[in-house]
């Protein structure tokens, strides 16, 4: 009986930390007695600081290395291949596997598979930077997308079990979305300034301290998080059914620009990816036990759009980012440096705008959010199609930026909470981890198909007083192919439930207890 009195007065201390802004670290029998550390609460900022810190390093590592290949090349004698692939070992590997990392944290611990993922990723980030050839190099930057699919699952799912409460949870979820969405302009930013100042190894380099940190942060802020009824079980045959699916997809798109998409390979590869996908949905759909992705999630209505519209995010962004760039320093003659400050005001649009998102979705809800956001992203890309050569930067590149800006921005917030909206906890990773994927196949798919279409406007004017327009000519497709996207992608977000992610209607992690389950399925 005593035993059973105190475990009450823990249980019940832990939910008036919840409620004050303290946080015991999330659900599941494990959360309560890990909560308090020798009697010592910790703050939920805290642990939404650790977590917004590591999404950020992920997302950042994305587009820091742009603005560095031209030293890349010289420094290692990197082929115009290689360059590319500087980037594509990233990106494939962080896609082709964040589903996997998403279950491992459901089902290991979330908190252990953070701090492994934060310790990869920091050792990766060393390797990469002591490279002494493009081999090296590459190898090291796929090995960094694998522990950034081992870790970014883990920020979300660690923030949507820890903060329960409606208002906090928008307000985390908001915090957490400005940082994932500014990562990738601040590193155009940040790419620039280290490349000019320290050389390209500290774009690398600068992880280490960065990860140290959130090792501490983590071990001190951080507390184990996990269903106690979750056998721990991975679907070995799906979890590599999907990687290789994925993987083989998003080669043959990231290789097209030297095996056309007409070419024998880049067909029989795709054809073979969406064969291996195909086996991925059997296995879970009839074989596995225990499946990785449970198919019966995509019957909740909020979590598919917001998945769709992911997908609609992810191939917009990279490519607003990637050819602006290029404009930039091909067409108008930028230093990095002044490319990367170029960038600064997109970020600090995206910033504010989806630290406004959190509070104004409480207001009009998902669906209206996430609308206007999409069709503010489209109509700022759309004002970039006018593009010309040495067009001034305020009315050329400010302006539509900010716009671009602010709608992706105000877009991120309703995206995560229609993609979590809910979930119940053991499958908060799972959740965690589709948002991730959709959103970097979108930006593999859609930069690939931009990339093509724009190539193949500069090929058919190779003259040297008309390679500037023709540069911009394609650049200007690209974009107009990213704001057709995102039109789309507004159209599908009127799917979701009309009072989604309002205040009156809030959404805690106790699936038996959740009042937007019911209206999240169609």
């Amino acid at each position: 009986m005593k035993l059973e009195t105190e475990k009450t007065a823990v249980v019940r201390r832990t939910g008036e930390g919840l409620r004050s802004g303290r946080t015991g670290g999330g659900a599941g029998p494990t959360a309560g007695g890990a909560a308090r550390k020798a009697g010592r609460a910790v703050p939920g900022w805290a642990a939404l600081a650790v977590c917004c810190l590591a999404q950020f390093m992920v997302v950042l590592d994305i587009s820091i290395v742009n603005v560095a290949l031209p030293q890349m090349k010289a420094g290692l004698h990197l082929s115009p291949g290689g360059q590319q692939w500087v980037i594509n070992a990233y990106t494939l590997t962080f896609a082709g596997l964040l589903m996997l990392g998403g279950r491992a944290a459901d089902l290991f611990g979330r908190r252990r598979v953070f701090l492994l993922g934060v310790g990869l990723f920091t050792g990766f980030s060393l390797l990469g930077g002591l490279a002494q050839n493009g081999a090296w190099l590459i190898a090291a930057r796929a090995l960094q997308g694998t522990a950034g699919a081992v870790l970014a699952p883990a920020t979300l799912s660690l923030l949507t079990t820890t903060f329960t409460a409606p208002a906090e949870r928008r307000r985390a979820v908001g915090a957490w979305s400005a940082t994932a969405a500014s990562g990738a302009a601040i590193g155009v930013l940040a790419g620039g300034i280290l490349t000019s100042l320290l050389g390209w190894r500290w774009v690398l380099f600068v992880n280490v301290p960065v990860g140290i940190a959130l090792l501490a942060g983590a071990a001190w802020a951080l507390t184990e998080s996990r269903p106690g009824d979750t056998a721990r079980r991975l679907d070995v045959p799906g979890a590599v059914t999907v990687t290789a699916g994925m993987a083989l997809i998003i080669y043959a798109i990231v290789n097209t620009s030297t095996h056309p998409w007409g070419s024998a390979r880049t067909i029989s590869t795709l054809a073979a990816g969406l064969a291996t996908l195909g086996a991925f949905v059997l296995i879970e759909a009839r074989l596995a036990r225990h499946p990785l992705v449970p198919l019966g999630v995509f019957r909740r209505r909020s979590l598919t759009v917001a998945n769709a519209v992911s997908l609609a995010i992810g191939a917009s962004i990279f490519s607003l980012f990637f050819f602006l760039s290029l404009y930039l320093q091909q067409v108008n003659g930028y230093t990095p440096l002044r490319a990367g400050l170029a960038f600064l005001p997109v970020g600090l649009a995206i910033l504010a705008a989806a630290l406004l998102a959190a509070r104004l979705v409480a207001r009009i809800g998902a669906r209206r959010q996430l609308v206007t956001g999409l069709l503010l992203a489209a109509a700022g890309l759309a004002w970039m199609t006018r593009l010309a050569p040495g067009d001034g930067y305020w009315p050329g590149v400010f302006l539509p930026g900010l716009l671009a800006g602010a709608g992706f921005g105000l877009s991120f917030v309703p995206m995560t909470i229609g993609g979590t909206a809910g979930i119940p906890p053991q499958q908060a990773g799972l959740a965690s981890g589709l948002l991730n994927t959709t959103r970097q196949a979108g930006g593999a798919i859609g930069l690939a198909v931009a990339a093509t279409v724009a190539s193949a406007v500069h090929a058919q004017s190779t003259a040297p007083h008309a390679v500037a327009a023709a540069l911009t000519t394609g650049y200007d497709r690209a974009f107009a192919i990213s704001a057709a996207v995102l039109a789309a992608g507004a159209l599908g977000a009127l799917l979701l439930p009309a009072r989604l992610g309002m205040a009156q209607h809030p959404a805690p992690a106790d699936q038996n207890a959740d009042p937007q389950a019911a209206p999240a399925r169609p």
